[in-house]
Order: C-alpha cells, then structure tokens, then sequence
C-alpha cells in the first residue's frame, strides 16, 4: 500500500477582509472630517451667484438673520457693538477679512451699514457670503 505524501498547505492572503478592513477606515475619516469642518456664521438662506469663490482666509462672519439679528461669530450682538468688536479683531490681526453672511429676505442696506462699520474699524478685505447657482437655471 502506498501512502500519500504529506504536504503542506499554501499560505493564501485573504483579500475580503482587508476590503471591510479598508472600507471601514475611508467611511470612519470621511466623518471625523465632517466633524472637524466649522462654520462660523449662523445659518442663513443666501442669495445665489455664479462668479462666487471660496475663501480660507482667517475671517470673521457677521450675520443678518431674517429677523433682523446680528450675529459676530454664532454671538448674538447688538449693531452698535459691531465696531468695537471689529475694531478689537483688527488689532489682534490687522489683516483679518470679514464675510457678510446677510438672509436673502434683508434689505441691502443692511448689509451696507454692516460693511461701513467693518471698514470704519479698519478692515479692507470684505466679503459678502453667497450661494452658487446650479448650472441649469
């Protein structure tokens, strides 16, 4: 009778686990990223544009809600505490730049009498927050 030689097993490298594995880590760095995004306006519904950039400038944000609030930073202020709050900002950082996140529903002039107080205490670079258009219409 003749026996059958022993030998050994192939090592094999499983690849389903290492897909679950990797699959895993994408989903779980997509959330941590989402988590570490801050926005530092309050949220608004803006007006739409089509030449519209991003800015990753150290900025401050005043908001202009519907109903008339103004907000520094998510702070709820009143309008004659935007200058002196711009005015200290300026002298931590004279370059820092301002972004008017104004509800669609405000009057322009709002925005503008925010805008005179940004520049009144200094600040040259101001931005006004808008929405992009979608392609369509």
């Amino acid at each position: 009778m003749r026996l059958k030689r022993w030998e050994p097993k192939r090592a094999r490298i499983e690849i389903v686990p290492m897909i679950d594995t990797i699959f895993f880590l994408l989903v779980f760095f997509m959330i941590a990223s989402l988590a570490m995004t801050t926005m530092r306006g309050m949220p608004v519904c803006l007006p739409k544009s089509t030449t519209a950039k991003d800015h990753s400038a150290v900025r401050t944000v005043i908001t202009i809600t519907q109903s008339g609030n103004y907000y520094v930073d998510k702070r709820l202020v009143e309008f004659s505490d935007i200058y002196p709050i711009l005015a200290e900002k300026v002298k931590e950082n004279p370059r820092i730049g301002v972004t008017i996140n104004c509800d669609k529903s405000q009057s322009w002039g709002s925005g503008i009498e925010v805008m005179d107080e940004a520049r009144r205490a200094g600040i040259e670079n101001i931005t006004i927050a808008t929405e992009p258009k979608n392609k369509k219409g």
